[in-house]
């Protein structure tokens, strides 16, 4: 301070004085920027200083300066990652397959193996056997894509001790032996099961439901005691002696030595209870089997149709053979009593020489046949096959030692349409008014003389129940009427139409109207003259099915009666 008056003193100039505090500002100090100094200086300088404005705008121009070089320094940054990346090498995606040592991972990329190291950041605990990974130029493992959601499908043909699979294609393709994916290591694959495997056919990764799943042959059963089948009690004694016995007294029948059958035929014309028969068949059998042993058995019954098998492709209708019984020995392993219901067998397992697909048959009846000869017995599977024409069907398949037991499923007599009629018009059937007081108020009594009244109309032998005439080889003209022709089926929609027209009276009158005697006589008429399960045509083949004739014996049959107006001509007479 004394310098700067002294100076002002001995006649320095003005300028020179008014600078000199900022010499007191001191050199640069280390790792100080330029705008750092500039804020120095502006602390040193005086309020009225004219150096402050200048070194505001040094240090705004400074600051402007910065951020242009910080933002080129950025662009320039970013230009070199671009470059790094357009110029670096593509990383090639391959498929683990394992550790066969700790650090060094097999992988499969573009169809050749190698054994690759792993990079040290990414966590092998992840890996997951089947995944995608990413190789790079060295082929080190440098990244985990997790799995492909895409693929080709398979279907398992067996499964190996060690836990590969051996996997097959439609359409007769090549098979390949793959390995699990990690996810699919304690999967219970079978037979039959669909999965999805890499590009490169190494590894199985997911196992995917079929469209057509194994399981769609399975139905449920509802409760089908005996009692609820009408008009078939020597189909039924027979099915119980042939099933039921052998089951329920084992050591009975082995003490005797006898060979349990392994499945029967239900043969007959259609409508008659086949189908119903078989599952009341499984529902009684697997009743008294828990009542018998205690354990909780439950029904497996696998409904399947004959066309459904058949298939266009080679090999493929042999494939749903093996893979129906599979499932039927897998049910019975987890505790399950099996039923192999097929229905319309003659179409997949007729003669041969008779059927439209004689080139599919000739190997699917020997894989049925190779099928059937694995299973012991009853105790295993039981086979029921449903026919309308058991003629048709091959005697290979009908031999004894597969199917043992022929039950015929008859025709309901006029007992037996009686007490179809009984399941149907039950107590809390609404009757006509007129009806149940005409019976004293007796409910069940006007049921029962309506079961008469229509039985005795539906077997009457009168001109107007007149139905075919069948001519036979030895020149002889069988008249049949309705009552020969009735079935279970027919029974029932004769109830259903006879309801329909109470509903439709009770509707139009607004009244509660109940089924009366008119009701079920009109749908007895209505159902002979529209029902759909009669041959439209002359065709002898068709209406064979329907009657109980030897097919080799019948020349012609001729409907007596039109059977419906919108038919058309030449249904009326003889044809």
């Amino acid at each position: 301070m004394s310098d700067y008056l002294g100076s002002k003193k001995t006649g320095g100039s003005d300028e020179t004085n008014r600078r000199r505090p900022l010499d007191d500002v001191g050199p640069v100090r280390a790792g100080e920027s330029p705008v750092d100094v500039i804020n120095r200086l502006l602390e040193a300088a005086t309020g009225n200083d004219p150096l402050r404005f200048d070194l505001l705008r040094l240090r705004r121009q400074i600051q402007e300066q910065e951020l242009t070089v910080a933002e080129a320094r950025a662009a320039i940054e970013k230009m070199d990652n671009v470059i790094k990346k357009v110029t670096a090498p593509a990383n090639r995606i391959g498929t683990f397959l394992g550790f066969p040592k700790p650090g060094l991972a097999h992988v499969a990329v573009a169809g050749h193996d190698y054994f690759t190291n792993v990079d040290p950041r990414l966590d092998t605990g992840a890996l997951k056997i089947g995944a995608r990974v990413l190789v790079n130029e060295a082929y080190v493992v440098v990244g985990d894509l997790g799995y492909d959601h895409s693929g080709p499908v398979g279907k398992v043909m067996d499964a190996m001790p060690d836990g590969r699979l051996r996997i097959g294609q439609e359409h007769g393709l090549p098979s390949a032996i793959v390995q699990r994916s990690s996810d699919l290591a304690n999967a219970n694959l079978k037979q039959g099961d669909e999965v999805r495997v890499d590009p490169a056919f190494r590894v199985a990764i997911e196992q995917l439901q079929s469209s057509q799943q194994r399981e769609y042959y399975l139905e449920e059963i509802p409760q089908l005691p005996w009692a609820k089948i009408g008009g078939q009690q020597k189909a039924i004694s027979a099915i119980q002696d042939a099933i039921e016995l052998p089951l329920l007294y084992p050591d009975l029948f082995e003490r005797f030595r006898y060979a349990q059958p392994k499945g029967f035929l239900l043969h007959g014309p259609p409508g008659c209870g086949k189908t119903l028969i078989g599952k009341a068949t499984a529902y009684n059998l697997t009743r008294k089997l828990r009542e018998k042993s205690g354990r909780d058995t439950k029904e497996c019954f696998m409904h399947v149709k004959g066309p459904e098998i058949l298939n266009m492709w080679v090999g493929e209708s042999e494939r749903l053979v093996r893979e129906i019984f599979s499932i039927a020995r897998e049910k019975r392993q987890l505790g399950f009593m099996p039923f192999l219901f097929i229905d319309e067998a003659e179409s997949i397992l007729g003669t041969r020489r008779a059927g439209r697909y004689s080139n599919i048959l000739s190997t699917l009846v020997p894989m049925f046949c190779s099928e059937m000869d694995g299973i012991e017995s009853l105790h295993d599977v039981v086979i029921i096959l449903a026919s309308n024409r058991a003629d048709l069907i091959d005697p290979a398949i009908l031999r004894p030692g597969r199917i043992d037991r022929k039950i015929r499923v008859n025709r309901p007599d006029k007992p037996g349409a009686r007490d179809v009629f009984g399941i149907y018009l039950t107590d809390d059937l609404p009757l006509d008014d007129a009806l149940v007081k005409q019976h004293g108020q007796d409910h069940r009594a006007a049921v029962e003389s309506l079961m008469d009244a229509v039985g005795n109309a539906l077997f009457a032998h009168k001109e107007t129940n007149r139905f075919l005439e069948v001519t036979l080889r030895s020149g002889r003209k069988d008249i049949l009427y309705r009552g020969d022709l009735v079935s279970g089926a027919i029974i029932a929609s004769i109830v259903e139409r006879a309801k329909e027209m109470a509903i439709k009276r009770s509707i139009a009158t607004g009244k509660d109207q109940g089924v009366s005697l008119a009701d079920m006589l009109q749908a007895l008429d209505l159902e002979y003259a529209e029902n759909d399960i009669f041959p439209p045509t002359d065709v002898t083949e068709d209406w064979l099915m329907l009657l109980d004739y030897d097919p080799e014996n019948v020349v012609k049959v001729s409907p007596i009666r039109q059977l419906a107006p919108a038919r058309g001509k030449g249904l009326g007479g003889s044809i």
